[in-house]
């Protein structure tokens, strides 16, 4: 199995080569030259496998030779040792034929663990064989920095500085999570500006190509493929649960990078009977304003209480371009451009047209979000957080065919936003054990300027001489 870039620029690469790199080095995203196809029988036989036994299942195609059958299998095993539930992406029953795939199970309680645990786990397993060391560094709204540095900490290989947006654009808990791990080789950096500025500048680092190199420069954002095809493990193991492949089903995904729900349309592609695919957006809407006008305008991100998809610039979007374009990568090249140049780019009536036979769209306001919170604890005793919630409300909205499961994502446990969630229902959500003491622990952490320069020098004082 060979990577390609969606700009088509840059030289095809390996599994490992791939997940190292990132980025390629022509901007683009790596996506696979074809997608594996699963028969009817292979979607079967996953129904009643460990969870990481399906995983290997659903991964081994995209690996290649990168990992020995026994080195990965060992790999997902040591990924998944930490979640706290034994099926490690439950289900759960809200309504008739409606459910909740729980995602939160893992140490940082939100669903980018599923995928950075098993992150760690192979930059580990590959650096190690290689005799290599890299730099790592992300961008967060919240979520993704948090896991990376709960996957990455301690290890010898890896050096970790991860981008958040300074001030109250992410919650209390998302942030101590960044800032209160003691390991050496983890850093938090709170950038001026939003998430979208410190994707800009990730870029930026990724495409200085003397920094890149000096530094080894390595990214775990979802623009790494390695994080998309983590998270589409969970789509077969949720729909063969409830009756896939002999049924279909049908996903809402709460989204603002389109890394989540692009796993879904790669398990889609792979052979998964998927009814529909929905986006949800929150009050930051452009995916959901895209679909509906085929123009892709940034308009300005507004703090909500969904901090994690306050986003505009949605990284993983480029990959479905890539595709409705028929893998031409002079045309998205040429999209990126015009958004880097105007703010904006306008699709194709005909890839326009493809997006939306693959994807379904809404959107979630404020006041809504915590209405369908209270809703939800009330109906039944479910307590959600803020971007489920989102999921949920649209869930609803574009709910169709009652006879088709309806699996929205949980990507996150209440606990991270408890203000917000509190403020909704009354019910303040505690955290789990493991982070009890988590507002008593010392805090680590670096304020930087917008400034690219500034985070460069910090990095590389970081890391070793």
């Amino acid at each position: 199995m060979k990577y390609i870039s969606t700009r088509g620029q840059a030289p095809a690469l390996s599994f490992e080569e791939a997940m190292l790199t990132g980025l390629a080095r022509d901007g683009g995203l790596y996506v696979p030259e074809t997608w594996p196809q699963f028969s009817h029988d292979d979607i079967a036989a996953l129904a009643g496998m460990r969870y990481e036994d399906a995983a290997f299942a659903v991964m081994k195609p995209f690996i290649g030779d990168t990992f020995s059958d026994q080195e990965f299998q060992d790999i997902i095993n040591r990924a998944y040792a930490g979640f706290s539930h034994e099926a490690k992406c439950p289900i759960t029953q809200i309504g008739e034929n409606d459910f909740l795939l729980e995602l939160f199970h893992g140490p940082t309680l939100a669903f980018k663990d599923v995928a950075m645990q098993l992150i760690g786990q192979m930059f580990d397993a590959a650096l190690k064989r290689r005799g290599e060391r890299v730099t790592i560094v992300g961008a967060t709204s919240g979520d993704t920095g948090s896991a990376a540095i709960e996957a990455f900490k301690g290890l010898e290989a890896v050096d970790v500085f991860i981008m958040f947006p300074d001030g109250n654009r992410v919650s209390e808990v998302q942030r101590r999570q960044m800032t209160t791990p003691d390991s050496e080789n983890v850093h938090a950096l709170a950038v001026d500006g939003d998430f979208d500025d410190c994707q800009a500048l990730l870029k930026d680092m990724f495409n200085d190509f003397d920094f890149r190199d000096r530094v080894k420069l390595a990214g775990v954002n979802s623009i790494n493929w390695a994080r998309v095809l983590a998270q589409v493990v969970y789509y077969f193991t949720s729909a063969v649960s409830l009756g896939a492949p002999h049924r279909q089903v049908s996903f809402t995904v709460p989204t603002g990078n389109f890394g989540d729900i692009f796993a879904g349309y790669v398990a889609r592609r792979m052979g998964l009977p998927i009814d529909r695919l929905i986006i949800a957006t929150n009050q930051n809407n452009i995916l959901h304003r895209t679909l509906q006008t085929g123009r892709y305008t940034k308009m300005g991100v507004t703090p909500s209480i969904s901090p994690s998809m306050d986003i505009q610039v949605s990284s993983n979007f480029e990959r479905a371009l890539f595709d409705v374009y028929d893998r031409e990568g002079s045309a998205v090249s040429q999209l990126m451009q015009d958004l880097q140049d105007k703010g904006e780019f306008t699709l194709s009536q005909r890839a326009l047209e493809r997006l939306q036979l693959e994807f379904d769209s809404g959107d979630c306001s404020e006041d809504e979000t915590r209405a369908a919170i209270a809703t939800v604890m009330k109906m039944t005793g479910e307590v959600v957080c803020p971007h489920t919630a989102v999921g949920i409300k649209v869930a609803a909205d574009l709910r169709i065919n009652g006879r088709v499961p309806m699996i929205t994502l949980a990507t996150a446990h209440a606990a991270k936003f408890p203000d917000a969630v509190a403020a909704a229902c009354g019910q303040r959500p505690a955290l789990p054990p493991h982070l009890a003491d988590l507002f008593d622990r010392p805090e680590r952490v670096t304020h930087v300027a917008h400034d690219l320069e500034a985070i460069k020098n910090i990095i590389l004082k970081g890391i070793p001489a």
